[in-house]
Formats: C-alpha cells, structure tokens, sequence
C-alpha cells in the first residue's frame, strides 16, 4: 500500500470534541506522524485536503450483515452462496458510507471476515460474534409455536443464525464452539425481542449462571459477552453475571444504568432500526407479529440516551437494521443529535466503540501508531452531524488501512 502525506487538513480530535489544523503521515497503513505545517518525507505522495475536515473511519458496533431482507421467512430459505453476495454489496456500501469497522451481532462467521481482510469482498473489518446463544423460546428461537419436537436437556437445536440451548452445559457448549470458529465476541439473548416470534419484550431470558457460564468462556478466550437486552430486569441480570455490553437497552432505568456504568459495562443503542421498521416494516414483509413490538420499545430510545447520559453510562454507536434498511445507518448520527452533543455522537462511532472491541489507540481517533482509516469530510461534522448521512455524499475520501476505498479529493 502506498503511503501518502495528507496536509492542509482540520484534523477531527474525538476526545476534545474539536478540530485543528495539521497533517498526517501515512506509512504502512499506519498513521506514524500528526503535526502542524508541511511534514517532512522524501518520495511520499502528497495530498491536499483543501482545509477539510479529516476524522477517524467510523464504527457500527451492532450490525448484522447476512441479514439480507426484512422478510425473514424468505431469509430463511435463501442459499448460503446468495447470502454471501448479498452481504459482500451491504459490507461495501457500508465502506463507502465512512465505517471502516463493523461488530457484527449474529449472522456472519469468520468466512465472510476473512474475505473482507484478504481483499475478496470491499467492506469494512469485521468482529464476528457467529451464532447467538438463545434460550428455548428466547429471541434466537425462530421457530414457528407449532414445530413440534423431542424435549431433550441435553440437545442444542443450530441454525445458521444462533444456536438454541439450556442449561449450564449446553450454553457452555454453544459458546465454546463459537469461539473455537473465531468469534470475537459471544452474544447472549437476554431479553425479548422484536423480530422474535414468541417472545414479549418483557421477558427474561437466561438465568444468572447460565449466563455466568457464557461471561466465564468468553474470558477465557481473552474477550467478553455482548448481550441483546431491552428491559432493567434483563439489562440488571446480564450486568450482574459480568455481560461487557448492554445492546439496544431501549427500556433502561435510572438505577440499572448506574449499576452498568459501575460494572464498567457500556450500553449500544440502536435506535434507527425501530424507525425503520416502523416506517417500511409491512411493505418489506417484516412479519406482522413483530412489527407489532417495535412500539414497545421505539417512543423510549431517545429517553435512554439522556439516561445513560446522567448516569455517565459510555455509549457506544449501533444501527441493527436489517435487510432493505441497511441503507439507513448513518440516520443513527442525527437521531441521537436530537439529544446529546455531536461531539459526543462522534465520539461513540470511533472512540467509544474502539474500547468497546478492545482496540483503543488502533481505531478510532487520529494518533500515531493507529490504523490509517481516515475519513476527509466535506465539511464540520461537529457544526452538522447530516455531512454523515447521505450514504457518504459528503465524504471526499474513505481510507481503510492506508488503502482509498473512495478518493474524491481530485
């Protein structure tokens, strides 16, 4: 990869909320040298960012790829060799929209993250959680109430979306073999869902040891839990059994989130989904049942955010959108500006989430020794977080690892 200088820049500072004027030094797909003026390299390609605004690549900590279609009868009977095609032109129009970095939150497995980083599909990196772990009847059982079959204790029912399991064992079992496939993080249900069929939104999920058990594998794989959770009884028990990190949380109370934030645990709001799916869920086939849920938890996602605000409960950046409304993503920046600083929308898609997959000072801000994903933004984003919407009509370049994914600066 070529390295570059890009000079005459307003570089985005994520932790101070403020630009200022400077240059980076690109070597190796590496940021290796910040400073102000002309930097010094002989033989380097230099490039102008006629006083744009250069910030990190942006990251998604919750989406979910290889959800292809809102219509999730159809999903189910699509190929996996069509699924992966449809994934490789989500992941790419991801990249061209400013994330460089993707969590994905159930679906996707180290194939489809091995073909991003070997350059056979355009996306951004992924961190894979593979299969959800889900109780019977819990909202990674997409079974129809009238599949019968044989109750077994020890039996653990796979699809390509989760694996189904009970009991100390089973889930120990389920996650461990995640891990073994590469995940990079073990996802629980921990709560009712929307696209769930028979599930409410209240309900439960999981005792406290069997989720015990999932926090213990996942750290001894040197990583953590990740746990879909909407209300404070769910969002208390996940916390309490050691969960990293509260998805969604739309329900969260006062006391819970004080509770989060002691345990050191951060919470991933991923309002545009419930929009979306409020807005074009029955014209895309989103089943009727669960369209029905969405205004369980939707009219509360924005109080959450100044919840977790005045617990200093740190948020990271998610979106969750499913199928045709993948193209929604970057609404997420300006819902949440309606209340909290865009600074600290900013902050949650780059630095936030950076600690949240462990890679603080690699992703996510503008330092030397981080990976060179750059966005050149047309623009102040802190003045109008809209220059992140438009599926990157705003973005003069998008950089992954010192590589242009887009270059407009010409």
């Amino acid at each position: 990869m070529p390295d570059f200088i890009l000079q005459n820049a307003q570089l985005l500072d994520v932790r101070a909320g403020e630009r200022r004027p400077g240059s980076l030094r690109v070597e190796d797909g590496r940021i290796v040298e910040i400073g102000v003026g002309e930097l010094r390299a002989d033989g380097v390609r230099r490039i102008d960012a006629r006083g744009h605004t250069v910030m990190p690549g942006l990251i998604d900590a919750h989406v979910h790829a290889v959800i292809t279609t809102m219509n999730l009868a159809a999903m189910m009977n699509k190929p996996a060799s069509l699924v992966a095609h449809e994934a490789g032109r989500i992941l790419g129009r991801m990249l061209a929209r400013g994330f460089t970095t993707v969590r994905d939150a159930g679906g996707a497995d180290w194939g489809l993250a091995e073909a991003v980083d070997r350059g056979l599909v355009a996306g951004p990196r992924i961190f894979h959680a593979g299969r959800t772990l889900s109780q019977t009847g819990g909202h990674g059982d997409f079974r129809p109430r009238g599949d019968d079959v044989e109750v077994c204790a020890c039996r653990v029912h796979t699809t390509g979306f989760s694996h189904v399991a009970d009991g100390v064992s089973a889930v120990r079992k389920a996650a461990r073999e995640e891990l073994r496939r590469g995940a990079k993080q073990v996802k629980i249900m921990a709560s009712g869902g929307v696209a769930s069929p028979t599930d409410p939104i209240a309900n439960v999920q999981y005792s406290a040891e069997e989720m015990r058990a999932i926090v213990e594998e996942a750290e001894g794989w040197q990583t953590y839990a990740m746990a879909h959770a909407y209300t404070p009884a769910a969002i208390r028990r996940a916390a309490e059994a050691g969960v990293r990190t509260i998805e969604h949380g739309n329900l969260i109370d006062a006391p819970t989130a004080r509770l989060v934030a002691e345990r050191r645990g951060f919470l991933v709001p991923t309002l545009v989904t419930y929009y979306a799916i409020d807005e074009l869920g029955r014209q895309l086939g989103f089943p009727e049942v669960s369209q029905r849920k969405v205004k369980d938890v939707l009219d509360a996602g924005l109080a959450s955010l100044e919840i977790a605000r005045e617990a200093d409960l740190p948020m990271g950046f998610g979106t969750d959108l499913l199928g045709e409304t993948h193209e929604q993503q970057s609404r997420e920046f300006v819902l949440r500006g309606q209340v909290l600083p865009a600074a600290d929308v900013i902050r949650s898609a780059t630095l936030i989430n950076a600690r949240i997959l462990n890679r603080e000072g690699e992703l996510g801000e503008l330092v030397p020794g981080a990976r060179a994903d750059l966005l050149v933004v047309e623009g102040d984003p802190l003045a109008d977080l809209g220059l992140l919407e438009g599926q990157g009509k705003h973005l003069l370049a998008v950089v992954k690892d010192g590589e242009f994914a887009v270059d407009r600066l010409d």
